[in-house]
């Protein structure tokens, strides 16, 4: 279903939301009280990671049949963080402590393992980096723990042991970069922990159907490599270069061992393929391709796994494009997407199967555009329909603004995709406008559906355009390379040509523009401010780049963590090389422009972020200052690349409020 469609099925009235009906900022920024269901192999279960005020993310089972909840665990000083089903009565996780800033938490992760029950919970390695080799098991026993530094690999296996595979990660001695991973296989129950064989160096793996590792990734030397395990060895199946987009990305194994590719073949658009492994081909005609986007994963709260199988089949294809969804394959798929889709209509509705069903229900996680998402289980033999919980409850649909796809042209005729989110009850005639720019740069950025930042900023009366600026990956390789090396000069006039558009369709007041964004989105909101004087009245920059040189020099004041591998290979090819293109790295510095902006701009940086270290802004602001007295300057302490605690987001959001309500407000 694509959002036009949507916009169509489900418009409002035209009603001005008063100031008296504005939800607070606490209803976008606070964290989320459901989140990540996932059900059981047999679909007898879901868990969820759930809180109530006051209390910490502990790990609930809900048993499907009569809808009872149990705490399968929870702890006292930290919050559950990422979980996966092993079996069908046993569950793996880590933890987070979501009361604490980036640099307060001097906690690893950890891995647990419980019963659905709460019953034989058991530890599985070091939380401190100090901790001893024993810890208590919930007898009087002592059993030995892994070092802090295993993690969970992620992918749910095949689900019937006790069994789960988990990577060792081996740092550098600044803990920048990873130098290499060893994959174990982990028996959740013992502890007990055994080295599976790989191809030397790896940095990921892709289990198949059967749950065994078929796949290894290595992304840590001067190429990308996949290696594909052949009987007990394993031999290279492609080589590519680093960083740049690559043509064959692997998805999963369907359960006859064909393996599935994300791959460019005869379009400029990537689809995905079956690949015959024994012959080294794909084959002639894609399975899953998109018009206007590149086949991507869907992974978000799903079980982990795109590739949806029923009775030993294939029978659907999970991908986000403009919305989420899933390709299916089969008529039985296809008749329960629409039995769904009947019952919720105007919505975006993803279903999960469970990997082995004994029972009719299915997972379903539903949003749009004004709704966050919210989930439900659905009962395919009775058709009832349960909302078991969902993310943002302060907020109502009614008052949020309706989003809207376009493209526009660049001034060289390149195509630009956004994303316009709406004030509620508009005319949609000469609004105040803010050009939200995505970070990265080289991600997707913003897709069709509920958006915390761009529906905050709609709801305070601000029209809000989002670019797929050249260089966003999604929209096909020729519009990913358009952006190598274009850091302030057209992917900066992708942004500001959005914002001449607005205007000149009579959307937006030209006298009333300002641009924002964060990391990448923050150094192109210097830049607009430098570069397009006359068409931004102010900037918001958070997390901001102000000087790319920085990124490969750095500052004894702070710590980067950007690794080797990125400077040397990555950055120089997509961004600049520091000697080679040093002139254009200086006309494209904020920090060296810094005394042409003389618009109001509001810095807020983390003192703690290692993404962008907080020398960045204090260069900046020295820079800026003298000549521009409309300079807003914020310092979370202790906070990293972006703002961890709910409480610093609802404060931030809430100075950004007042900031623009000062330059370009939508009273005016």
């Amino acid at each position: 279903m694509s959002a036009s469609v949507l916009l169509a099925a489900s418009a409002w009235p035209l009603r001005v939301v008063t100031a008296a009906e504005l939800p607070p900022a606490s209803a976008f920024f606070e964290n989320s009280r459901f989140s990540s269901p996932k059900l059981s192999p047999n679909g007898r279960y879901l868990a969820a990671r759930v809180s109530t005020p006051g209390e910490r993310d502990r790990l609930s089972v809900i048993k499907l049949d009569d809808m009872s909840v149990k705490v399968a665990a929870m702890f006292g000083d930290a919050d559950i963080a990422y979980f996966q089903w092993v079996n069908d009565n046993r569950l793996v996780f880590n933890g987070a402590d979501r009361r604490m800033t980036y640099s307060d938490d001097l906690h690893a992760a950890g891995l647990f393992a419980v019963n659905r029950d709460g019953s034989n919970y058991r530890q599985l390695s070091k939380t401190d980096y100090r901790q001893g080799d024993e810890a208590a098991t919930g007898s009087k026993m002592k059993e030995k723990l892994l070092d802090w530094n295993h993690y969970l690999l992620g992918q749910p296996g095949r689900q019937d042991s006790d069994e789960v595979y988990i990577y060792k990660a081996q740092f550098s001695n600044n803990y920048s970069e990873v130098k290499n991973y060893t994959l174990l296989r982990l028996n959740t129950v013992t502890g007990h922990a055994v080295p599976v064989n790989s191809p030397g160096q790896a940095s990921n793996w892709l289990l198949d159907q059967q749950g065994e590792p078929r796949l290894a990734i290595n992304d840590l030397g001067k190429q990308h490599v996949v290696y594909l395990r052949e009987g007990d060895s394993w031999t290279k199946l492609m080589e590519s270069e680093p960083y740049i987009g690559h043509a064959f990305e692997p998805v999963g194994f369907g359960p006859d061992g064909a393996l599935y590719v994300a791959a460019r073949k005869d379009s400029d658009k990537t689809a995905l393929y079956r690949y015959d492994v024994a012959k080294r081909q794909l084959a002639a005609e894609p399975l899953v391709g998109l018009d206007n986007y590149d086949y991507m994963s869907d992974l978000e709260d799903a079980n982990g796994d795109d590739l949806i199988v029923r009775d030993n089949k294939l029978v659907g294809i999970g991908y986000s494009a403009d919305v989420r969804g899933v390709a299916w394959l089969d008529a039985k798929g296809k008749a329960l997407q629409e039995q769904i889709d009947r019952l919720l209509p105007g919505l975006v509705n993803v279903i999960t199967l469970p990997r082995h069903a004994e029972t009719p229900w299915v997972l379903v996680s539903s949003y749009s555009d004004v709704q966050p998402l919210v989930y439900l289980m659905y009962n395919s033999e009775t058709g009832k329909l349960v909302k078991v919980g969902g993310q943002h409850n302060a907020i109502r649909a009614d008052q949020m603004g309706r989003q809207e796809l376009v493209n526009y042209k660049a001034r060289d005729g390149l195509s630009i995709p956004a994303l316009i989110t709406w004030p509620r009850g508009t005319d949609k005639k000469k609004l105040p406008l803010v050009m939200l720019v995505h970070g990265g740069p080289y991600v997707h950025g913003s897709d069709w559906g509920w958006n915390a930042d761009a529906q905050f900023l709609a709801s305070r009366g601000y029209m809000v355009i989002e670019p797929a600026y050249r260089g966003t990956v999604g929209y096909g390789w020729q519009h990913f390379k358009a952006g190598w090396k274009q850091w302030g000069l057209k992917m900066q006039d992708d942004i500001a040509d959005g914002a001449r558009w607005a205007a000149a369709q009579g959307y937006a007041d030209s006298k009333r523009i300002c641009i924002a964004g964060a990391s990448y989105g923050g150094y192109a909101t210097l830049m607009g401010l430098v570069n397009d004087g006359d068409l931004y009245k102010c900037g918001v920059n958070w997390a901001g780049v102000t000087d790319i040189k920085l990124m490969y020099t750095g500052s004894w004041s702070g710590i980067s963590d950007m690794s080797d591998r990125w400077l040397s290979y990555g950055a120089p090819m997509l961004i600049g090389d520091p000697e080679r293109d040093a002139a254009q790295l200086n006309a494209t510095s904020p920090l060296l422009q810094a005394a042409r902006i003389k618009q109001p701009v509001l810095l807020a940086y983390g003192g703690d972020d290692h993404r962008v270290p907080l020398y960045h802004g204090e260069k900046f602001l020295s820079a800026v200052k003298p000549s521009n007295p409309g300079v807003e300057w914020i310092v979370y302490e202790k906070e990293g690349h972006g703002w961890r605690l709910p409480e610093n987001r609802i404060d931030f959001w809430n100075r950004v409020e007042q900031f623009l309500n000062k330059q370009i407000g939508a009273s005016r």
